[in-house]
């Protein structure tokens, strides 16, 4: 990618959320906001467009007048928003929490996956409290378990078993906020039929 080229972010491309992180100076961790906003969407809550940017620069500890004044980062986050969005709604099942790849230490990749749901915790709580209180007693099981594993703060080190962990929780948080997503979203209506 030429450095011209503007960033759209891919769900399962942290690298491109890392670098626009990085390059605004952001203080905070990208798998934070991803997971705030799944929690939100998850709750069933939509953002207006100015909404989600403000929400997204005070996550990332960024002046609101800097999404005025760059394309580049309007652009990262509308998409981010319409791609995380219709991940969730998507009937292949195939959303994922934003996290590093496999390149990345395990502690590394540890603290993303806590990162992310600590922000998934806050977002679906600022949405939906309430009602998260007369939820299933699945969704509530859920949300004590995601408790537990944002404050996981460091694995045992690279090794075979730990992976498997690693992927076995990442797994468990991924299906777990379908399920939330499921709970509070009623389905869309097929696409293809139109009312005359």
């Amino acid at each position: 990618m030429t450095e011209n080229e503007s960033t759209t972010p891919s769900l399962g491309d942290f690298e491109s959320w890392a670098n626009l992180f990085a390059s605004y100076k952001a203080f905070s961790h990208p798998a934070e906001l991803h997971g705030g906003l799944c929690g939100r969407l998850a709750a069933g809550g939509r953002l207006k467009t100015d909404e989600w940017r403000a929400l997204a620069c005070e996550n990332m500890g960024v002046a609101p007048e800097a999404v005025e004044s760059s394309e580049e980062l309007q652009t990262f986050l509308d998409t981010a928003y319409e791609v995380t969005l219709a991940s969730l709604q998507s009937s292949d099942l195939s959303f994922a929490p934003l996290l590093p790849d496999d390149d990345y230490a395990l502690d590394q990749r540890l603290q993303a996956l806590s990162a992310w749901v600590r922000g998934f915790l806050e977002g679906m709580a600022v949405m939906a409290s309430r009602q998260l209180g007369e939820a299933t007693g699945e969704v509530r099981e859920l949300v004590e378990d995601l408790v537990a594993i944002s404050q996981v703060a460091e694995g045992e080190g690279d090794s075979e078993e730990g992976e498997q962990q690693f992927n076995e929780i990442t797994e468990y948080v991924r299906v777990g906020a379908l399920t939330v997503f499921t709970e509070f979203n009623a389905p869309e209506p097929p696409a293809d039929k139109t009312l005359h």
